[in-house]
């Protein structure tokens, strides 16, 4: 099992997102994460006003040539929010920076409800569509899913599960991965889903839970973080997905009940970190 992982994306001062949250999960699991962050920004970009953000694509060629004089690679990589410079950077130097049997998870975020975030363009979506053809694993969103096929992102608010698996087969289709999640599908039946695909068994599948009214930051981020980390810890992907689904609701469940809630701090997932290590630890057993 890989312990020491390459977790690459952006640092916000402020609010639980990003690597503020991928470092302390992963280190509680028991890996070493070594970090690229790929932009600073004085705070998350949701509801603190005009936030600095600083990008680091000068100093990520530097932190590389550097790990390069130290024949340094990694067996595991996690990639989340980049940015256009720092995207070039890592489409540069990514196969030197992993083993040739790394397993590499991408999520290409890029966009949320239907819209393209601030600063990104069509050539970002083109440099996203390069950068996933060395993943194992994307999990994008509805609307990332849609702008990596080229289609219109202003589609309806909710889908049928059977759009949503029409999404990801031509997502399967489309790039031919080894394996596709799905995230934050809003389905028509009033719950949020995650849909998988597998590319041996070509099977998709999906699991489901309660939708949580409100929007709340981060949840994306603990979700990828804690599906990397029970993928490394030898779980299947629908029980990795089922675990991180679970993680994430607990989570906002013990923000809601907190006194003093504030959303744009992101959620509170403390509280559930020991039995997040109960399961990794019984999955290892069980190996």
């Amino acid at each position: 099992m890989p312990t020491d992982v390459l977790v690459a994306q952006d640092l916000s001062c402020v609010g639980q997102v990003s690597m503020s949250v991928a470092l302390p999960l992963l280190g509680a699991a028991g890996l070493r994460p070594t970090v690229l962050p790929t932009a600073l920004l004085s705070t998350h970009t949701g509801g603190f006003g005009a936030n600095t953000y600083l990008d680091l694509s000068s100093e990520i060629e530097k932190i590389i040539a550097h790990w390069h004089s130290l024949n340094f690679n990694f067996s595991a990589v996690y990639l989340g929010y980049l940015g256009q410079k720092p995207l070039e950077m890592l489409l540069q130097h990514f196969d030197t920076l992993v083993t040739p049997q790394s397993f590499n998870l991408i999520d290409p975020v890029m966009g949320d409800n239907g819209h393209l975030y601030h600063g990104f363009d069509s050539n970002y979506i083109d440099g996203m569509r390069q950068l996933i053809s060395k993943a194992q694993l994307i999990t994008p969103n509805v609307t990332e899913a849609a702008l990596l096929l080229g289609k219109t992102t202003s589609f309806k608010q909710a889908l049928t599960l059977h759009e949503a698996q029409d999404l990801l087969q031509e997502l399967a289709q489309a790039f031919n991965k080894q394996q596709i999640v799905l995230t934050g599908v809003h389905l028509t039946n009033g719950k949020i889903a995650v849909l998988g695909y597998d590319k041996i068994s070509r099977e998709i599948w999906n699991q489901q839970q309660e939708k949580i009214p409100g929007n709340y930051f981060g949840t994306g981020d603990i979700f990828a973080s804690v599906l990397f980390i029970m993928l490394l810890k030898g779980s299947t992907i629908r029980m990795a997905v089922k675990i991180a689904m679970e993680f994430v609701s607990n989570s906002i469940q013990s923000t809601l009940e907190a006194p003093g809630f504030n959303a744009r701090y992101g959620v509170n997932y403390a509280p559930h970190l020991p039995q997040l290590l109960k399961k990794i630890a019984h999955i290892q057993r069980r190996i």
